[in-house]
């Protein structure tokens, strides 16, 4: 292999690279960095042994606002990635190496041609509820599993980081745009908080789902704790009811995505009362609608003031007036639309 001009990481990341056995010589390995997340630096490495991807925490996320998170969440991705596959096999990308001091680890490459973005197939209008039907399943094995593993508490933290990187800047920086609502959002918050339950991975989210030839795989685990699954669920379904607005020709569609991972997760259930866990999704879901519109993350598809004032008055309903069944949150869309 010849040397590569190229641009290359920080040094302390080659110098990782090279003590835990997967670089020989960076002039000989290609970097490539990767688009799309907001929370990490991510490359593709390309050397003439193999190729791999490198993902390393940042302090503060590259977003408008003053967002911050601790980097330690990147050994909590490795350790959800590695429990994800061993109960539910090649539902994560395997785990090549940790370097725990420079919070950085290196997995397997996926290759685009075969395991497609799901976010980028939905942007597209290429809707398919089966695979909706594949997310729920496996995300309800994974959390069903971890529910009756004593040693997951062991291995994952209170959520304290994922307050700072899902509940602050979704729910309670919503407040502030919504005073009228400060305190539903932040009762939803708190209960959310204090919820532990099972291991949940905190970004369901298509962006983070690759489709592949045997099933889902799910990426970015970074914000992987204990606490309540019902916010797994929440999160992925609010991205059908967000793309409503994107491809209004596909919200059939997309309703049908939405209602066939509900029945498909709720199938998983052995944890708790299926009703329970709904009443708690239904009613969180509607703060994390309105939170992709007024928090700190907002969704980048939806840039017109009126179709986020659509999100607002369909979300602020619903938090005034709490629905029970996930169907109910989404007929109520389906009548603002």
């Amino acid at each position: 292999m010849k040397p590569h001009d190229h641009i290359s990481p920080e040094p302390e990341m080659i110098q990782s690279l090279h003590a835990i056995g997967l670089l020989d010589n960076p002039e000989y390995a290609q970097f490539s960095a990767l688009t799309g997340g907001v929370s990490s630096d991510i490359w593709k490495v390309d050397t003439d042994r193999q190729t791999y991807c490198v993902k390393r925490a940042l302090a503060k996320l590259k977003v408008q606002a003053d967002w911050f998170a601790p980097v330690e969440r990147n050994k909590y991705e490795v350790c959800w990635y590695r429990f994800a596959n061993q109960y539910v096999p090649g539902s994560a990308p395997k785990i090549l190496a940790h370097d725990e001091r420079m919070m950085l680890f290196a997995m397997e490459f996926l290759e685009p041609s075969t395991y497609k973005l799901w976010k980028t197939e939905l942007l597209e209008g290429r809707v398919d509820p089966i695979y909706a039907g594949w997310m729920g399943g496996t995300l309800g094995k994974i959390h069903a599993k971890a529910a009756n593993d004593p040693s997951v508490k062991d291995l994952f933290p209170p959520n304290e980081i994922f307050h700072a990187i899902r509940l602050e800047p979704y729910l309670e920086a919503t407040a502030l745009e919504h005073p009228d609502l400060k305190d539903t959002l932040f009762s939803l918050s708190k209960r959310t908080r204090e919820t532990s339950l099972t291991l949940i991975h905190g970004d369901v989210s298509p962006k983070n789902i690759l489709l592949g030839p045997k099933g889902v795989v799910i990426l970015d685990a970074e914000c992987a704790c204990l606490g309540d699954p019902a916010f797994d669920l929440a999160f992925c379904l609010n991205h059908f009811l967000l793309k409503c607005i994107w491809d209004p020709t596909n919200r059939g569609a997309l309703l049908s995505c939405f209602e066939a991972m509900v029945v498909s997760y709720l199938d998983q259930i052995t944890w708790e009362d299926p009703n329970h866990l709904e009443f708690r999704t239904a009613t969180l879901l509607p703060g994390l609608f309105l939170a992709r519109v007024d928090g700190k993350s907002p969704v980048e598809y939806i840039t017109k003031e009126v179709d986020k004032n659509k999100i607002r008055r369909c979300a602020r309903s619903l938090l005034s007036n709490p629905a029970s069944k996930l169907i109910d949150v989404a007929q109520a869309w389906k009548k603002e639309l």
